[in-house]
């Protein structure tokens, strides 16, 4: 089972920032994402989900190359492909894997303009070595799946980090 962690941050770019040092740390094999998504709320007041992977193209991809093949079968794969892309553009945008985009965006819509929230589901993680390397960039626990008392040890290491370099 995953655990669901929700970090605010004071700038749009920090929670990019931390997503892409998970990246790096998942590269070896210290933590597990399942789904690592940042959510922005703009200047504008616009909350924008910005996703590791893009569904509609993923989508589109798939449909094209499966709708070329079963062209293939009726002699006409330019057709196939064509209605193959659209078919897997539409079932991409559609499908909705990993954290709920409806409940990201409200969380979102809470948050100050200039400010973003990174969403993770994690498989599983080697605590020790992956808090020193998030622990840098503060946060503010929003809500998670953990026990309390791993929640504030979690909070208490990021809030550190904060005041350090206030």
């Amino acid at each position: 089972m995953a655990t669901f962690v929700a970090i605010q941050y004071d700038t749009t770019e920090k929670a990019d920032e931390v997503r892409k040092k998970l990246a790096e740390l998942q590269k070896d094999y210290l933590i597990d994402l399942e789904d690592a998504v940042v959510a922005v709320k703009e200047q504008d007041g616009k909350t924008r989900l910005s996703q590791p992977i893009n569904l509609t193209a993923a989508g589109a991809v798939s449909g094209g190359l499966w709708g070329s093949l079963i062209g293939l079968l009726f002699l006409n794969p330019l057709l196939g492909a064509a209605v193959g892309a659209g078919a897997g553009a539409v079932s991409g945008a559609l499908t909705d894997i990993g954290i709920n985009d409806k409940f990201m965006k409200e969380l979102a819509d809470g948050l100050h303009p200039g400010s973003s929230i990174l969403f993770l589901l994690v498989r599983k993680a080697t605590p020790d070595k992956v808090l020193p390397e998030i622990q840098p960039f503060g946060g503010k626990i929003l809500q998670t799946s953990l026990s309390h008392e791993d929640e504030a040890k979690l909070q208490a290491a990021l809030t550190e980090a904060r005041s350090e370099n206030a």
